[in-house]
């Protein structure tokens, strides 16, 4: 091929080249300037060719130009030579942009002359200050995050560990960032991740791939905790990376272990006072005949003695229907101001008749007086039944402590899982050296019918009686044990606005039955019920009427009957409560009196829309003093 036809084809190349290229011989002058460097630089080429180079260099390129050009024919040093240095050109307009720079040496008539190769890395500079600001911006999410961010590579070792990783695991990430990840799961999980991560490998098998599993971190301090991961992949250099995102779901499973236990609490004690309700009806029977009997049998002291047994048995089984009622948080309280000092100093002689002689009873109340808001009557049951606890706990004999003070809390004073009202309290303590309770009779310490006493020896019922009614009364209660070390079971009340102490309750002695000759229409459905309210109404010299259930009450009156007074059972079959029966009844008969009676506590009846909360009524189940009393006021009552 001529050499004129390869000319001018090398120039056809360089000319419509994408890259700037320039040749400058060994004394720095440009001898060509192809249109990439005129679109570059910002001159024609007849503006530059002739002229030396250093007019497209900013300093301090310009400045160190001819040293090297000096020093390269000098020694023969290369350090204008090579492929790909990042330098600055200089435009004609004085502005400066970014290129790289590849210069070779050939030779011309004996001389060097150099071939530069300019690309303009202005595009490619902006790309990466632009990746550069959205890697820092990315970066500050991730470091502001709530949840934790953690990131592995294909082996399983830990390239990035944020803050919201390091307040989960107890780690600053200088301490895991390349450490494997198993560092912070605890068994079975560890054993198996690198199996996971070998098999991905392998097979592409996502078992580590996913959206919100629920598994277990390892922490620090070697707790665990239950955290929702969801795992995704990334390439980086052609090796998969994976980022972890990590959400603590230790306050959300204990939301959900409260929630169920409230339901299983709720559950029980629907069922508990379903119970209690026709336990009371039993038992009222069972205690009016006993009592029938014993006031009958004056002449035979031994069998009057076998139903003063029975009547007291039956007494017995009306407070575990209490306690049940209690539990259930279906019993009427009778909230008032009590001077908690003044109550736990007169228990102590009754406590200490109570409790064997080998156990010590010291009390050590608060120094100014301190009013609770809580029934007074209840407050006394439940430190009855925490003291009986604390004497069983100590069978060798010990030390039982009451204390009282006032005390302030704030929603987190109990522990992550009781949840408070904040605020002002009377806190009443019983606590024994005894021998403890274990973590999971601790868990289970109130809930009904749980015991570890032997068969016959507790019901189960008296710490969650306790429970219930502290809770009723807008209170808390915790208990602090350790094996060998004792319990100490504290009751928070809240603080009495009106600091004038209620009197404490005092157990009324029978009296004489109040009697009387008026007319009596007993409605009640259960047979043995209606029988024994027959049998005490009439010994007590008054005239009866009975119905079985509301509809045949209701004929009676629509027949022309006019009892003095109404006495009717509140939950009955039929159709028509008894207080249904009692709205028709004073239509047909309007200077009638009405006395409620029911197994279920009053205040029950009246949140279920049952009963009149000013209603008179009479709770199952009852004496016959209890029976004479309130049937005699309610009869003599002003209309």
């Amino acid at each position: 091929m001529p050499f004129g036809h390869e000319q001018s084809r090398l120039r056809a190349v360089v000319d419509t080249a994408v890259d700037g290229v320039i040749l400058i011989d060994a004394n720095g002058v440009i001898l060509m300037f192809n249109p990439a460097c005129e679109r570059l630089f910002g001159y024609a080429s007849f503006e530059v060719i002739g002229r030396n180079v250093k007019m497209l260099m900013p300093p301090p390129y310009r400045d160190e130009h001819d040293h090297y050009l000096e020093n390269y024919r000098d020694t023969g040093e290369r350090k204008i030579i090579g492929i790909g240095r990042e330098v600055l050109g200089r435009k004609r307009s004085g502005a400066t942009f970014p290129m790289d720079l590849s210069v070779g040496e050939a030779e011309e008539n004996g001389e060097p002359i150099f071939v530069g190769i300019i690309r303009d890395l202005t595009e490619r500079k902006a790309a990466q200050q632009a990746l550069s600001e959205g890697a820092e911006r990315l970066r500050a999410v991730v470091d502001t995050a709530v949840d934790g961010v953690i990131l592995i590579d294909a082996h399983g070792r830990v390239l990035m560990f944020n803050p919201a990783c390091e307040g989960l695991f107890g780690y600053k990430s200088a301490e895991v960032i390349g450490q494997n990840v198993k560092m912070l799961m605890p068994a079975p999980y560890k054993a198996e991740h690198d199996g996971y991560i070998s098999n991905y490998r392998a097979t592409g098998a996502a078992k580590i791939i996913g959206v919100g599993r629920e598994v277990t971190g390892l922490r620090k301090d070697g707790a665990t905790f239950p955290m929702d991961l969801s795992v995704g992949e990334a390439k980086q250099e052609d090796e998969s990376i994976f980022v972890g995102i990590i959400h603590d779901l230790t306050s959300r499973k204990r939301t959900e272990e409260q929630l169920a236990q409230a339901q299983k609490m709720e559950t029980v004690g629907q069922l508990s006072g379903g119970i209690a309700h026709d336990f009371n009806n039993l038992l009222t029977v069972i205690l009016g005949n006993a009592e029938a009997l014993s006031s009958r049998l004056k002449a035979r002291q031994d069998l009057r003695l076998l139903a003063e047994t029975i009547v007291s048995a039956a007494e017995r089984g009306a407070e575990l229907t209490q306690r049940l009622l209690a539990f259930s948080r279906r019993q009427r309280l009778q909230p008032s101001a009590i001077n908690c000092n003044g109550l736990v100093e007169d228990m102590q002689m009754m406590l200490r008749r109570m409790l064997r002689e080998d156990i010590e009873l010291r009390v050590s109340i608060a120094a100014s007086p301190v009013f609770a808001l809580a029934d007074p009557a209840q407050l006394e049951n439940s430190l009855l039944n925490l003291a009986l606890n604390a004497q069983d706990a100590m069978p060798d004999g010990g030390v039982l402590t009451l204390t009282t003070e006032e005390v302030e809390l704030d929603a987190k004073a109990l522990g992550p899982n009781v949840t408070v009202n904040p605020g002002r309290y009377i806190t009443v303590c019983v606590t024994d050296d005894g021998m403890g309770m274990t973590p999971e009779t601790l868990e289970h310490a109130f809930e009904p019918f749980y015991t570890t006493k032997e068969v016959g020896k507790g019901s189960g019922l008296g710490l969650s009686m306790v429970h219930g009614f502290v809770h009723q009364s807008n209170g808390h209660v915790a208990i602090y044990s350790e094996i060998g070390l004792g319990t100490s079971v504290r009751l928070y009340l809240p603080v009495a606005d009106n600091q004038e102490a209620s009197p404490l309750p005092v157990r009324e002695d029978a009296h004489a039955s109040a009697r009387g000759s008026e007319v009596v229409m007993i409605v009640e459905d259960d047979p043995f019920v209606r029988s024994h309210a027959i049998s005490s109404l009439e010994s007590l010299g008054y005239q009866v009427m009975v119905a079985a259930d509301g509809r045949q009450a209701l004929s009676l009156l629509q027949g022309g009957a006019r009892p003095n007074l109404l006495f009717t059972d509140i939950v009955m079959p039929g159709g028509i409560s008894g207080w249904e029966l009692a709205v028709q009844a004073r239509a047909l008969a309007p200077a009638m009196r009405v006395l409620f009676t029911s197994g279920y506590p009053q205040e029950s009846l009246t949140r279920r829309g049952q009963i009149d909360p000013q209603a008179a009524m009479l709770s199952k189940p009852y004496r016959l003093v209890e029976l004479a009393r309130r049937v005699r006021e309610t009869l003599d009552a002003p209309p």
